[in-house]
Protein backbone atom coordinates (compact mmCIF):
# COMPACT_ATOMS: atom_id res chain seq x y z
CA UNK A 1 0.00 0.00 0.00
CA UNK A 2 0.79 3.26 -0.81
CA UNK A 3 1.07 6.08 1.59
CA UNK A 4 0.40 10.01 1.71
CA UNK A 5 1.23 12.17 4.18
CA UNK A 6 1.00 16.03 4.03
CA UNK A 7 3.41 18.70 4.37
CA UNK A 8 2.65 19.14 8.28
CA UNK A 9 3.10 15.29 8.84
CA UNK A 10 6.65 15.72 7.32
CA UNK A 11 7.89 18.53 9.16
CA UNK A 12 6.85 16.45 12.41
CA UNK A 13 8.10 13.41 11.22
CA UNK A 14 11.64 15.08 10.61
CA UNK A 15 11.40 16.68 13.62
CA UNK A 16 10.45 13.82 16.12
CA UNK A 17 13.75 11.93 14.10
CA UNK A 18 15.94 14.74 15.08
CA UNK A 19 14.90 14.97 18.52
CA UNK A 20 15.76 11.43 18.74
CA UNK A 21 19.29 11.64 17.18
CA UNK A 22 19.93 14.57 19.78
CA UNK A 23 19.18 12.34 22.74
CA UNK A 24 20.57 8.98 21.60
CA UNK A 25 24.10 11.25 21.06
CA UNK A 26 24.20 12.97 24.26
CA UNK A 27 23.05 9.60 26.28
CA UNK A 28 25.97 7.47 24.73
CA UNK A 29 28.90 9.14 26.34
CA UNK A 30 27.18 9.04 29.25
CA UNK A 31 26.76 5.65 29.58
CA UNK A 32 30.33 4.74 28.39
CA UNK A 33 31.28 6.90 31.55
CA UNK A 34 29.14 5.05 33.70
CA UNK A 35 30.74 1.71 32.46
CA UNK A 36 33.85 3.18 32.75
CA UNK A 37 33.54 3.88 36.80
CA UNK A 38 31.37 0.66 37.19
CA UNK A 39 34.64 -1.24 36.23
CA UNK A 40 37.08 1.38 38.12
CA UNK A 41 34.49 0.85 41.05
CA UNK A 42 34.53 -3.09 41.13
CA UNK A 43 38.63 -2.23 43.26
CA UNK A 44 37.75 -0.56 46.52
CA UNK A 45 41.08 1.37 48.24
CA UNK A 46 42.30 -0.38 51.46
CA UNK A 47 44.85 1.93 52.28
CA UNK A 48 43.37 5.62 53.61
CA UNK A 49 46.59 7.72 52.77
CA UNK A 50 46.59 8.89 55.89
CA UNK A 51 46.80 6.17 58.42
CA UNK A 52 47.69 3.00 59.69
CA UNK A 53 44.04 2.09 60.24
CA UNK A 54 43.27 -1.58 59.64
CA UNK A 55 46.52 -3.13 59.60
CA UNK A 56 48.66 -4.81 61.82
CA UNK A 57 52.24 -3.99 62.08
CA UNK A 58 55.65 -3.18 64.26
CA UNK A 59 55.84 0.69 64.42
CA UNK A 60 59.50 0.77 64.57
CA UNK A 61 59.44 -0.42 60.37
CA UNK A 62 55.74 0.98 59.71
CA UNK A 63 54.50 4.30 59.25
CA UNK A 64 52.80 6.83 56.57
CA UNK A 65 54.16 9.32 54.78
CA UNK A 66 53.47 11.63 52.22
CA UNK A 67 50.50 9.57 51.34
CA UNK A 68 52.26 5.93 51.25
CA UNK A 69 52.53 3.30 53.44
CA UNK A 70 56.44 3.37 54.23
CA UNK A 71 58.80 0.34 55.37
CA UNK A 72 62.06 1.20 56.61
CA UNK A 73 65.62 0.11 58.13
CA UNK A 74 67.86 2.55 59.74
CA UNK A 75 71.17 1.53 61.54
CA UNK A 76 69.63 1.54 64.40
CA UNK A 77 66.69 -0.81 63.66
CA UNK A 78 68.30 -3.57 61.96
CA UNK A 79 65.87 -6.09 61.71
CA UNK A 80 66.48 -10.08 62.36
CA UNK A 81 63.68 -11.87 61.22
CA UNK A 82 61.75 -10.20 57.92
CA UNK A 83 58.18 -8.34 59.46
CA UNK A 84 54.95 -7.63 57.64
CA UNK A 85 52.10 -4.90 58.05
CA UNK A 86 49.16 -7.07 57.70
CA UNK A 87 45.47 -6.06 56.47
CA UNK A 88 43.01 -7.04 58.86
CA UNK A 89 40.35 -7.53 56.32
CA UNK A 90 40.16 -10.91 56.45
CA UNK A 91 41.25 -13.46 54.30
CA UNK A 92 41.79 -13.10 50.06
CA UNK A 93 40.77 -15.98 47.82
CA UNK A 94 40.50 -15.16 44.52
CA UNK A 95 41.33 -11.65 43.99
CA UNK A 96 42.87 -8.81 41.95
CA UNK A 97 45.79 -6.15 43.96
CA UNK A 98 46.90 -3.38 42.16
CA UNK A 99 50.04 -1.37 43.64
CA UNK A 100 52.12 1.35 43.46
CA UNK A 101 55.29 0.53 45.13
CA UNK A 102 58.78 2.44 45.41
CA UNK A 103 61.64 0.99 46.49
CA UNK A 104 65.42 2.08 47.86
CA UNK A 105 68.10 0.51 45.75
CA UNK A 106 69.96 -1.86 48.70
CA UNK A 107 65.59 -2.76 48.98
CA UNK A 108 64.21 -6.17 49.27
CA UNK A 109 60.20 -6.26 49.82
CA UNK A 110 57.26 -7.93 48.61
CA UNK A 111 53.59 -8.36 48.20
CA UNK A 112 52.60 -11.28 50.52
CA UNK A 113 49.15 -13.38 49.51
CA UNK A 114 47.29 -16.22 50.27
CA UNK A 115 49.65 -16.76 53.33
CA UNK A 116 48.96 -17.77 56.92
CA UNK A 117 50.90 -16.68 60.05
CA UNK A 118 54.32 -17.59 60.84
CA UNK A 119 53.76 -17.70 64.91
CA UNK A 120 57.11 -18.51 66.02
CA UNK A 121 58.02 -14.66 65.58
CA UNK A 122 56.47 -11.47 65.71
CA UNK A 123 54.17 -10.03 62.60
CA UNK A 124 55.37 -12.49 60.23
CA UNK A 125 53.90 -14.19 57.33
CA UNK A 126 54.26 -17.29 55.34
CA UNK A 127 52.90 -17.99 51.62
CA UNK A 128 53.07 -16.62 48.27
CA UNK A 129 55.01 -13.41 47.60
CA UNK A 130 55.37 -11.04 44.61
CA UNK A 131 59.18 -10.24 44.87
CA UNK A 132 60.34 -6.66 44.83
CA UNK A 133 63.73 -5.61 44.90
CA UNK A 134 65.44 -2.56 44.50
CA UNK A 135 68.23 -4.07 41.81
CA UNK A 136 65.33 -5.69 39.96
CA UNK A 137 67.00 -9.17 40.34
CA UNK A 138 63.89 -10.83 41.69
CA UNK A 139 60.65 -8.35 41.08
CA UNK A 140 58.02 -10.15 39.73
CA UNK A 141 58.99 -13.68 40.56
CA UNK A 142 56.42 -15.79 42.67
CA UNK A 143 58.19 -16.52 46.22
CA UNK A 144 57.06 -18.69 48.69
CA UNK A 145 58.11 -17.45 52.15
CA UNK A 146 59.04 -19.75 54.59
CA UNK A 147 57.52 -22.51 52.21
CA UNK A 148 58.32 -23.67 48.92
CA UNK A 149 60.74 -21.02 47.96
CA UNK A 150 61.16 -20.22 44.33
CA UNK A 151 57.77 -21.25 42.16
CA UNK A 152 58.59 -19.27 39.28
CA UNK A 153 61.18 -16.81 38.27
CA UNK A 154 60.57 -13.39 36.09
CA UNK A 155 60.08 -14.55 32.65
CA UNK A 156 58.14 -18.15 33.81
CA UNK A 157 55.23 -19.79 33.31
CA UNK A 158 55.59 -22.63 35.28
CA UNK A 159 53.35 -25.84 36.71
CA UNK A 160 53.97 -26.46 40.39
CA UNK A 161 53.46 -30.16 41.43
CA UNK A 162 53.97 -32.10 44.95
CA UNK A 163 57.09 -33.35 46.49
CA UNK A 164 57.42 -37.31 46.76
CA UNK A 165 55.52 -39.33 49.54
CA UNK A 166 58.37 -39.91 50.74
CA UNK A 167 59.44 -36.72 51.51
CA UNK A 168 57.47 -34.86 54.33
CA UNK A 169 59.21 -31.94 54.96
CA UNK A 170 58.84 -29.19 52.52
CA UNK A 171 62.18 -27.84 52.30
CA UNK A 172 63.55 -31.55 51.96
CA UNK A 173 62.14 -30.97 48.33
CA UNK A 174 64.11 -27.42 47.95
CA UNK A 175 67.01 -27.04 45.95
CA UNK A 176 69.08 -23.86 45.28
CA UNK A 177 66.14 -21.73 46.68
CA UNK A 178 64.05 -23.61 44.29
CA UNK A 179 61.23 -26.18 44.54
CA UNK A 180 61.85 -29.13 42.98
CA UNK A 181 58.41 -29.34 41.51
CA UNK A 182 58.96 -26.21 39.60
CA UNK A 183 58.10 -27.28 36.11
CA UNK A 184 58.36 -24.85 33.36
CA UNK A 185 55.07 -24.59 30.75
CA UNK A 186 56.78 -21.40 28.60
CA UNK A 187 58.95 -18.67 28.73
CA UNK A 188 57.48 -15.28 28.82
CA UNK A 189 59.98 -13.31 27.80
CA UNK A 190 63.87 -13.00 28.56
CA UNK A 191 64.47 -11.88 32.13
CA UNK A 192 66.76 -8.92 31.59
CA UNK A 193 64.51 -7.31 28.99
CA UNK A 194 61.35 -7.45 31.44
CA UNK A 195 63.68 -6.61 33.92
CA UNK A 196 63.86 -3.55 32.13
CA UNK A 197 60.81 -2.37 32.01
CA UNK A 198 60.81 -1.95 36.12
CA UNK A 199 62.13 1.20 37.07
CA UNK A 200 64.84 1.95 39.16
CA UNK A 201 64.35 4.70 41.82
CA UNK A 202 60.98 5.45 41.05
CA UNK A 203 57.25 4.39 41.82
CA UNK A 204 56.04 1.03 39.52
CA UNK A 205 52.93 -0.44 39.93
CA UNK A 206 52.44 -4.10 41.00
CA UNK A 207 49.07 -6.16 39.98
CA UNK A 208 48.32 -9.45 41.08
CA UNK A 209 45.64 -11.62 39.95
CA UNK A 210 45.02 -14.94 41.87
CA UNK A 211 42.16 -17.25 40.75
CA UNK A 212 41.80 -20.56 41.48
CA UNK A 213 45.22 -22.53 41.65
CA UNK A 214 46.86 -19.71 38.79
CA UNK A 215 48.30 -16.71 40.34
CA UNK A 216 49.45 -14.05 38.03
CA UNK A 217 52.01 -10.84 38.76
CA UNK A 218 52.17 -7.99 36.70
CA UNK A 219 54.53 -5.04 36.47
CA UNK A 220 53.56 -1.83 34.77
CA UNK A 221 50.80 -3.86 32.82
CA UNK A 222 53.55 -6.63 31.73
CA UNK A 223 53.14 -10.04 33.00
CA UNK A 224 56.36 -11.07 35.36
CA UNK A 225 55.32 -14.51 36.29
CA UNK A 226 52.45 -16.94 35.75
CA UNK A 227 52.11 -20.04 38.14
CA UNK A 228 49.67 -22.51 38.37
CA UNK A 229 50.25 -24.29 41.32
CA UNK A 230 48.73 -28.43 41.24
CA UNK A 231 50.63 -29.47 44.56
CA UNK A 232 47.35 -29.80 46.51
CA UNK A 233 49.75 -31.25 49.72
CA UNK A 234 50.94 -27.75 50.30
CA UNK A 235 49.42 -24.80 47.97
CA UNK A 236 46.64 -21.67 49.46
CA UNK A 237 43.51 -20.61 48.05
CA UNK A 238 43.11 -18.31 50.43
CA UNK A 239 45.03 -16.29 53.18
CA UNK A 240 46.04 -13.31 54.64
CA UNK A 241 47.75 -10.10 52.55
CA UNK A 242 50.13 -7.71 53.57
CA UNK A 243 53.95 -5.78 52.85
CA UNK A 244 57.50 -7.38 53.48
CA UNK A 245 60.33 -5.45 55.02
CA UNK A 246 63.45 -7.89 54.61
CA UNK A 247 66.32 -8.51 56.81
CA UNK A 248 69.54 -6.58 55.08
CA UNK A 249 71.05 -3.42 55.00
CA UNK A 250 69.34 0.22 55.48
CA UNK A 251 66.54 0.46 53.21
CA UNK A 252 63.23 2.34 52.68
CA UNK A 253 59.86 0.82 50.43
CA UNK A 254 56.75 2.44 50.35
CA UNK A 255 53.28 1.55 49.15
CA UNK A 256 50.47 3.43 48.07
CA UNK A 257 46.80 3.31 45.72
CA UNK A 258 46.24 0.16 47.57
CA UNK A 259 43.27 -0.77 45.07
CA UNK A 260 41.90 -4.70 45.75
CA UNK A 261 39.14 -6.59 43.92
CA UNK A 262 37.44 -9.26 45.39
CA UNK A 263 36.68 -11.93 42.33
Amino acid sequence: MIAFFSHKSLVTVAALAAVAWVNWTCQTPTEKVEENSGLQADFKSIFDGKSLEGWEYDPVYWSVKDGAIVGEITPETVLKNNTFIIWKGGELGDFELKVDYWISESGNSGVQYRSDRFTEVPYALRGYQADIDGANRYTGQNYEERKRTTLAYRGQKTKITSQPDSISEVRGFVERNAWKGLNLVEELGDRAELGNLIKKGDWNTIHIVAKGNVMKHYVNGTLMSEVHDEDSKNRMLKGLMGFQVHVGPPMKVMFKNIQLKKL
